[in-house]
């Protein structure tokens, strides 16, 4: 894993050096007469070396940006292994009216991973935010509520079938305290929405990867103790969920021990279940340095390729402008 870690570090010093233009010279050098030092081969692509592992190493990728930039398209394909889809499935942009949905951009980005050797992960079925107005604004009763979810998934997932191979089925359901939080599915449904999307998933696409997926639980805390007792109570009851992603939003300065994630990440696994790294940015501030982006990769490797029972690391978005 100690190459894995020394290519994160340029791939993020790379990407670090591309928003900066270099100062021009005040005069021009004389032509030196020392012989030219060999050519340093250009590391190996991300995606190599986790392949060599087993491992997938990915992005989330929005079709707006996918379709209009070759340069993100290049460096989405070289890098790369998993794609994550940034918005084009949430519910919001993908079933916009109660009788429209709108795969334009979910279709583009899946034609992509294929024609690139890419894995897909799907986000995601079921989330508080992002809903369109004719649902929330909708007064629907709680039988007709179930319907709609159960036909949105039903639909999304059986599009992808044996494309996608990991979907972020329920997002996000929880509050600070590991509570279930006062969401829209859960005042119009009540708990039973979650595992009721959660079989709906695995009966649209049976061999697709199902997760859940939490933000600020990654440390060992009241939060991540509620995702546990979830996913938990889900395996207990035979409801079909493979893993628990864990978001991974961060700062250099306030990462969270390294001990604590392998424990909470432990503990999962001992469930039968993996862990995946689905968000994750380490925010180094406006002024970079080598050494931040060296401590940066660190985290990266520290909360992830150490633990053995991650078996991906998808980046927030790629931000390289």
């Amino acid at each position: 894993m100690n190459k894995i870690l020394l290519i994160l570090a340029l791939f993020f010093t790379l990407l670090a050096c591309s928003v900066f233009q270099a100062p021009s010279l005040p005069t021009p050098f004389p032509t030196s007469t020392v012989p030219p030092s060999p050519t340093v081969p250009p590391p190996p692509p991300l995606r190599s070396l986790a392949e060599e592992k087993g491992f997938w190493i990915g992005s989330a990728v929005s079709y707006e940006y996918l379709h209009t930039d070759s340069i993100y398209r290049d460096l989405l394909a070289r890098e790369f292994n998993l794609l994550a889809t940034e918005n084009d499935l949430k519910f919001g942009p993908v079933h916009p009216e109660p009788d429209r949905y709108d795969f334009e951009g979910g279709d583009a980005l899946v034609a992509f991973a294929q024609a690139n050797g890419m894995a897909v992960r799907g986000h995601t079925l079921v989330w508080d935010w992002q809903n369109p107005d004719w649902l929330v604004e909708g007064n629907y009763t709680r039988d007709e509520l179930i319907s709609i979810l159960r036909e949105h998934i039903y639909t999304v997932v059986g599009r992808y079938r044996g494309q996608i191979a990991a979907w972020d089925v329920v997002n996000e359901a929880l509050d600070a305290d590991g509570n279930l939080g006062d969401t829209f599915w859960l005042r119009g449904i009540g708990p039973e929405y979650i595992p009721l999307a959660f079989q709906w998933a695995h009966e649209a696409d049976p061999d697709a990867q199902l997760f859940y997926n939490e933000q600020a639980a990654e440390r060992m805390n009241a939060k991540s103790d509620g995702v546990y007792a979830l996913v938990k109570g889900l395996r207990d009851r035979g409801i079909p969920i493979h893993g628990v992603g864990m978001q991974m939003h961060v700062d250099l300065n306030a990462a969270p021990p390294p001990g604590e994630v392998a424990a909470n990440m432990a503990r999962l696994g001992e469930l039968g279940l993996e862990v995946h790294i689905t968000e994750m940015d380490v925010r180094v501030g406006s002024e970079i340095t080598p050494e931040q982006l060296h401590r940066q990769a660190v985290i990266y490797q520290d909360d992830c390729l150490d633990s053995g029972v991650c078996h991906s690391l998808e980046l927030t978005d790629l931000i390289f402008r």
